[in-house]
């Protein structure tokens, strides 16, 4: 005779606790399968770079040899780095070079933090209604071409300008700022600014926004001033994001802005208004020099390149995230 013995409940909660069976892994595949969705919104992007940015990249190949857009570029003759030496013989590109840095440089010096210093003085004022007119205004030119822009400035500080008029009212000497090749720098990052100051607050307008108010509240109940609230606690915060445009601006140091230059070098003059930009146009486009211009526009790509990596790298030395 046989007697069933029935499983003790210690047993039956070893067995229900015991290990699991091991998940089994997704493949890529199912994964994007899973946020297909997601991959279709990210697809318009993918294709506006890879048709507009990546695909031209192969153009490059244009700095090595003596092109002719008659030959095209597998019946042009390859001269290796010719146009490079071209390069720095030239005194017309090391003009360019110069003004360029010097332009860029004016530029991450009082360009870079005038949105941050506008964000911050605006999110200082009491009233809504205020800060949001104050807002709309300084976002408008950011809308405006350049045609426009110059066009408004001139009619300012022109010769026959709004300037030049009340001074001549006052039997005082004329004023042209826009025909003045030794402070045409300075006009041109001051025109930018104009153009663009307002229209970068909006990032840190969100930085700011992100920041817990309880901190605020915290700090002025220990009797905090409103600049140490600014300067311990919004500045902080505001740092990551600054961080990350100045790499992005770094690398883009030597684009210091095309059709703002070229529509304003007649007025001053290339010794005072040549950029790379401006001197890969009319060398490749006007001039016919596809090589040479192709080879500047390769160097200013390449010193971006390692400039943005070098920022990188410092900038995780320093303690801070990076944008990589």
């Amino acid at each position: 005779m046989s007697v069933k013995t029935a499983a003790r409940p210690e047993t039956r909660t070893a067995r229900a606790s015991g290990p699991s069976a091991p998940k089994r892994k997704t493949t890529l595949r199912q994964r994007v399968w899973r946020e297909r969705w997601s991959y279709t919104f990210i697809v318009p992007g993918a294709l506006f770079f890879l048709v507009f940015a990546y695909v031209p990249m192969a153009g490059n190949v244009i700095a090595f040899q003596e092109y002719s857009p008659f030959r095209g570029i597998e019946g042009s003759p390859w001269v290796g780095f010719a146009n490079f030496n071209a390069i720095w013989t030239d005194p017309e590109i090391l003009q360019a070079l110069r003004n360029t840095l010097i332009i860029a440089v004016l530029q991450l010096v009082f360009a870079f933090p005038a949105p941050i210093a506008l964000a911050l003085l605006l999110n200082s004022l009491l009233s809504d209604k205020v800060k949001r007119f104050v807002q709309t205004i300084v976002y408008l030119p950011h809308f405006l071409s350049w045609v426009i822009v110059i066009s408004v400035w001139q009619q300012v500080l022109g010769g026959g300008g709004l300037v030049a008029g009340v001074l001549d009212g006052m039997g005082m000497p004329g004023f042209d700022a826009m025909t003045n090749a030794d402070t045409f720098k300075l006009l041109v990052v001051a025109q930018g600014m104009w153009k663009d100051v307002g229209w970068g607050t909006i990032i840190f307008f969100a930085a700011i926004a992100g920041i817990p108010s309880d901190r605020y509240e915290a700090a002025a109940i220990d009797g905090a001033t409103p600049w140490q609230r600014t300067w311990h606690i919004t500045l902080p915060a505001l740092v990551p994001v600054a961080t990350l445009l100045l790499i992005l601006n770094i690398g883009s140091i030597l684009t210091v802005g095309f059709e703002q230059l070229l529509l304003q070098q007649p007025m001053v003059g290339a010794e005072a208004a040549q950029v790379l930009d401006t001197f890969v146009y009319f060398r490749g486009v006007l001039g016919g020099q596809w090589g040479v211009a192709t080879a500047a526009g390769l160097l200013k790509g390449v010193i971006g390149t390692v400039l943005v990596l070098s920022a990188n790298r410092l900038a995780k030395r320093m303690g801070g995230e990076g944008i990589f």
